[in-house]
């Protein structure tokens, strides 16, 4: 998979273009019926993924499929509002092409959210888990491929893929809320499949807390491109076989809709803190 340079600044060029003075610090990017957050931005700039050259375009439901720019909580950021997953067909090039314009807009600080099943037999549907780190179960690596130094390193380090600072930032900020927050190890998997009982049990054999079909794609990418991470999942179902019902997408959506304001809450208080 070759990342071409000008196609990404094509990309960047026609955001300016759209924005004007707006310089976004902060990227972020908005999974499952989380996109609401991008509502709370203040003088916002939407830009449909479709107008964009060269970008993919969102096919699952819940992602509106657009970027909006603007002000939140005192700071300028670059919402997604819905991201590309490998199993809609895109290559890993594709799917983390957004982290890579984001980067050509000056942003290195990047809060990346999903919607997840919980593999941690301690968590609830609803709990928010800040990332600690993460388990690539894709079969693949978005860095395949010829590496060019200009984006970043041939064999970048993902010890810290996940931002300490922030973690703890995100901790602090959800005690002086009364929020509960959870901390875990994330499992990407390809999907569209949920998962059977059986992997459920070897992912949490394997250290997982919690399993979805985003995040660790992008991640790679920005930390390869020297950008800090923030990650927080909405644990939307407990993985298949906990508790012995189907899983279907419509309760991904209707659990984050019940747990909303205690996102929005939480996230926006964290990115009026970030430095």
């Amino acid at each position: 998979m070759t990342v071409v340079k000008q196609e990404i600044q094509d990309a960047s060029s026609y955001i300016s273009e759209q924005v004007g003075e707006l310089h976004p610090e902060i990227g972020l990017i908005l999974g499952s019926g989380l996109g609401v957050l991008a509502e709370e931005i203040e003088n916002p700039v939407h830009i449909p993924y479709s107008d964009i050259p060269n970008f993919p375009v969102s096919t699952v439901e819940g992602h509106a499929g657009q970027f909006v720019f603007g002000t939140l909580n005192g700071k300028t950021v670059a919402a997604m509002q819905g991201r590309f997953h490998f199993y809609e067909g895109y290559p890993m090039d594709k799917v983390t092409f957004p982290v890579r314009v984001m980067k050509e807009l000056g942003i290195d600080k990047v809060i990346v959210t999903n919607a997840a099943g919980g593999i941690n037999e301690s968590f609830q549907p609803g709990d928010l888990m800040v990332i600690s780190d993460h388990i690539n179960n894709f079969g693949t690596n978005p860095l395949i491929g010829p590496n060019s130094k200009e984006f970043g390193p041939r064999f970048p380090d993902m010890s810290t893929a996940y931002s300490a600072k922030f973690q703890e930032l995100a901790h602090e900020t959800a005690k002086d809320l009364g929020l509960k927050l959870q901390s875990g190890v994330y499992v990407g998997n390809t999907g569209p499949t949920y998962e059977t009982p059986a992997e459920v049990r070897m992912l949490r054999t394997l250290g997982g807390d919690a399993v979805g079909m985003s995040t660790v794609p992008e991640v790679i990418i920005a930390r390869h491109a020297g950008m800090e991470v923030l990650g927080i999942s909405c644990i939307s179902n407990m993985a298949a076989g906990i508790l012995d019902q189907p899983l279907h997408h419509d309760e991904v959506i209707e659990t984050t809709e019940l747990v909303k304001s205690n996102f929005l809450l939480l996230v926006k208080t964290i990115v009026s803190k970030m430095v």
